[in-house]
């Protein structure tokens, strides 16, 4: 097997050669990016599942099909180490000056300009060390006001009447969406709200994990409203097949049935873990067909892998307690756990880890899918725990 042609590409956000089991997702993105370059009612949604599940990389071709259909679009990633309004204004400048630079002068986009410098200089916005500056005079008394649940719906209006001025639609893409900050999310919620309502031609469409869904309903009572929130999980039986076989047939390889089952079984269907495994098989197979062999051979090479940057990247940022923590939640299995569960794995109060959960759920490494439960937001972490615990 010649490792030039494998064609499998396991990596953070990295495109599979086959996006199998998310027809539905993209035929509903199509639909409301057309809704909205019409002026119909269109609904923002927030894509939401766990780690590996493909999310970035639905974005990515959420972004495609978007500039695509004529918008001007821009996917941004929300860090936890950064403000909603310091990811969000370089991509509106950007779209607001390509605005700018079409024919004739307009005065809607000038004050979209305008505004987006008011609303900049009232939070003190940097780019990087650079003061985030425009040649053109704020906008004074509209969105400047350094409240951000006033000021960033007024952004938005005169983002959407800017672009719909030039007869164009606006698509905002954002990655990581759990980690914006609870008042920044109740803002971003009431300038979606307010376009809509005005029904300018500017559209919202995130990811996150599970805990987003929460974050939306603590901070503003009408989100459910404003956002579906449909789940993106590990594929089924088929999608997960479709995945390993579709990109080897382009290559005229194929695997054996049962090294197809095997592969699925290990992977539990996690796109992410089908690529590593499909690259590894690819590598260590002698020949075609690919055998469940080459599939057991492989699942030594793709558990290093993972070990190596997918699970340690997130367990080193970790500290000793929240360690703790989760060897605790590992040791009881893949969950979901009780926290008084956990808290007896560990033999201390539950009260006394409280704000160790809390951490672990901010830092994204675990979720409450349920009152009082706990579970791992990476699939299979449990495992990569219960492997390598003796040697961390």
């Amino acid at each position: 097997m010649d490792p030039i042609t494998n064609p499998y590409a396991p990596g953070a956000g990295s495109q599979p050669p086959e996006l199998a089991g998310r027809d539905e997702i993209l035929k509903r993105t199509a639909v409301t990016l057309a809704r909205v370059q019409q002026g119909r009612p269109a609904k923002s949604f927030m894509l939401v599942g766990l780690r590996g599940v493909g999310k970035t990389v639905l974005l990515n071709r959420i972004h495609d099909l978007a500039e695509e259909q004529g918008f001007l679009a821009s996917l941004i990633e929300t860090p936890e180490n950064k403000s909603l309004p310091e990811v969000l204004l370089p991509s509106l400048r950007k779209i607001l000056l390509r605005l700018d630079t079409k024919e004739k002068v307009n005065e809607t986009v000038k004050r979209g300009l305008m505004v987006l410098k008011g609303f900049a200089r009232a939070l003190k916005i940097k780019v990087g060390e650079v003061e985030f500056g425009l040649a053109i005079e704020a906008a004074m008394g509209i969105a400047d006001s350094g409240d951000i649940e006033s000021d960033l719906p007024d952004l938005f209006e005169a983002v959407g009447r800017a672009a719909q001025a030039r007869g164009c639609a606006v698509a905002l893409i954002l990655d990581e969406v759990q980690y914006i900050k609870e008042i920044e999310f109740s803002a971003l919620i009431m300038a979606v709200h307010r376009v809509s309502q005005r029904q300018l031609p500017l559209i919202v469409i995130g990811a996150g994990l599970p805990q987003l869904v929460g974050l939306a309903g603590r901070s503003k009572s009408y989100a459910e409203r404003l956002f579906d929130y449909p789940p993106v999980g590990a594929l089924g039986a088929d999608d997960a097949a479709a995945a390993l076989l579709e990109p080897a047939r382009r290559e005229n390889v194929e695997f054996q049935q049962s090294a197809v089952r095997r592969a699925v079984e290990l992977t539990h269907g996690y796109p992410y873990f089908l690529q590593e495994w499909g690259y590894h098989a690819w590598n260590v197979a002698d020949a075609a067909p690919i055998t469940v062999a080459d599939v057991e051979k492989a699942t030594t090479e793709a558990l290093r892998s993972l070990d190596e940057s997918f699970f340690r990247v997130r367990f080193d940022r970790l500290t000793p307690r929240e360690k703790d923590y989760l060897f605790a939640m590992a040791a009881l299995g893949a969950g979901p756990h009780r926290s008084g569960d956990v808290a007896g794995e560990l033999g201390v109060a539950v009260e006394s880890i409280a704000p160790v959960r809390s951490s672990l759920i901010k830092k994204g490494m675990i979720f409450s899918p349920a009152h009082g439960d706990t579970a791992f937001t990476v699939p299979m972490f449990d495992e990569y725990l219960q492997r390598t615990g003796s040697i961390l």
